[in-house]
């Protein structure tokens, strides 16, 4: 599971690598449940004025369905199963009409808990280049006719995974999120919910390096 990341703050290296711009000085950089910060949508949520395949959107981070009676349930929804998402009330409608979303990271943070004890890791690329994440988006609207963005990481079993299963306690179901290529950002977009599940799939297990995190 994924409860913190950083995210990608700096506007040039944001429209380098993924074709966006900032879409708001609140979005955080050091991102846990319930900040705000930046998601990607396809261009069917994007400005029809935009000649972008995609426009970035500022969110909490931590899905709030349109159920919701109080926004705090972000603190709960920040990843989404992928062998639970078509059926779990917080998601299943956004995983339903293919609510896709990127989350732009420089980095996702893990415990390593092979000395006995949890050691936070900072996980990246090894190449340096930013990450981008497969999530899901959803609208919610509050009492006053307020609209609030938010967005969850999907997540999919790594016990399997050379590099990723080495995190959380030893008897914990390994998980982690999706790191999606590059060229298919926009596939994940633009697809429809019969397609979603093939996106969910592991990365090349030497893409990714750690470093223990600074306190």
């Amino acid at each position: 599971m994924c409860a913190h990341y950083e995210s990608v703050h700096h506007p040039q290296r944001l429209r380098q690598h993924f074709g966006v711009d900032l879409p708001s000085e609140l979005a955080r950089r050091d991102v846990w449940p319930g900040h705000l910060s930046t998601f990607m949508v396809g261009a069917d949520l994007a400005s029809k004025a935009s000649t972008s395949s995609r426009q970035a959107r500022l969110g909490v981070f931590g899905l709030i369905p349109a159920w919701a009676q109080d926004p705090k349930i972000a603190r709960h929804t920040y990843n989404a199963r992928s062998e639970t998402v078509a059926a779990k009330p917080s998601f299943r409608d956004a995983w339903r009409r293919a609510q896709h979303c990127i989350v732009p990271a420089e980095a996702i943070f893990e415990p390593d808990w092979r000395s006995g004890k949890a050691v936070a890791q900072r996980i990246g690329r090894h190449d340096g280049q930013p990450l981008g994440l497969a999530g899901l988006w959803s609208l919610w609207r509050d009492s006053l006719g307020t609209d609030l963005y938010s967005f969850t990481l999907l997540t999919i079993n790594a016990d399997g995974h050379p590099f990723m299963r080495q995190f959380h306690q030893p008897d914990d179901e390994k998980r982690m999120v999706v790191a999606l290529p590059p060229e298919r950002y926009d596939d994940w977009l633009q697809c429809g919910p019969e397609q979603s599940m093939d996106f969910l799939q592991h990365g090349p297990t030497d893409e990714l390096t750690l470093e223990q995190a600074i306190p």
